[in-house]
């Protein structure tokens, strides 16, 4: 069926699931996985997941467990820890929250934000020079792009470039990527009266960012915001990216 895990894929994953060494014997963990990315890619509700996955409530109960013990954020981690480090791209997306998502008392908690549009999320995102993901966040719509960049740009090493556009022209940037040991190619703002280094030439390369967010918004979980509850979201984001991984490693390997 489509969307399901190749073996390639499932060889990768399983080993960095938790085991479960007592008690009564787990659900076969591929399937489940199975009806998680089903959900994801086709943007259905959990209540019509094809029976061949297995009881809904055993797919979305393991989905919501694992997402609180850490795992999609570990699989993604243990990833993103071989991204290519010489340009990182920064950028930001605009995701509309369905109706049924919007149903929740104080949705800025729930990172959803409110604008002549509706209520609106914004994902935040690092990418590497491949255009994979390396850091991922979530913010209410209406958040400027640069509030969470100092957290998001945790990984940048020493040597690396800094790709992003000019929203993200702001002193304490450039100087965050200095004391990092890297370059922040950044185009300046209409506004900006001292000069300084810039490549067009190099920014060109930053429509890798742009191509991960179409990617990723493929997955129709992800295109539009169904969850009511972020923490759930922000899983969903992770597990359309860790799929990018896994894209990748098998193009790569031997």
């Amino acid at each position: 069926m489509r969307y399901e895990l190749t073996d390639y894929e499932w060889s990768v994953i399983k080993p960095m699931l938790p085991n479960k060494s007592r008690g009564v014997p787990r659900v076969n963990d591929r399937r489940v996985l199975n009806g998680i990315f089903w959900v994801l890619r086709s943007g259905a509700p959990w209540r019509d997941l094809p029976e061949n996955f297995g009881p809904y409530t055993t797919c979305y109960n393991r989905f919501v467990r694992w997402r609180r013990a850490g795992v999609w954020a570990k699989l993604m981690s243990a990833l993103a820890g071989a991204h290519d480090a010489a340009v990182q791209m920064i950028d930001t997306s605009i995701v509309r929250v369905h109706q049924h998502g919007a149903c929740i008392t104080r949705n800025w908690r729930q990172s959803m934000g409110r604008s002549r549009g509706g209520l609106t999320s914004k994902i935040h995102a690092v990418v590497d020079s491949n255009g994979l993901p390396v850091q991922l966040a979530l913010s209410p719509g209406e958040v400027h792009d640069v509030r969470l960049a100092g957290k998001l740009l945790s990984r940048l090493r020493s040597g690396s470039m800094l790709l992003a556009d000019r929203g993200y022209d702001a002193d304490w940037i450039r100087e965050l990527a200095m004391k990092k040991g890297a370059w922040a190619n950044i185009p300046p703002k209409s506004n900006r009266t001292d000069p300084i280094c810039f490549s067009p030439y190099l920014y060109r390369a930053r429509n890798r960012v742009e191509r991960f967010f179409n990617r990723i918004k493929q997955c129709r979980r992800v295109a539009t915001r169904y969850d009511r509850l972020a923490g759930n979201y922000l899983a969903f984001i992770q597990l359309a990216s860790i799929r990018l991984w896994l894209a990748a490693r098998y193009e790569s390997a031997p």
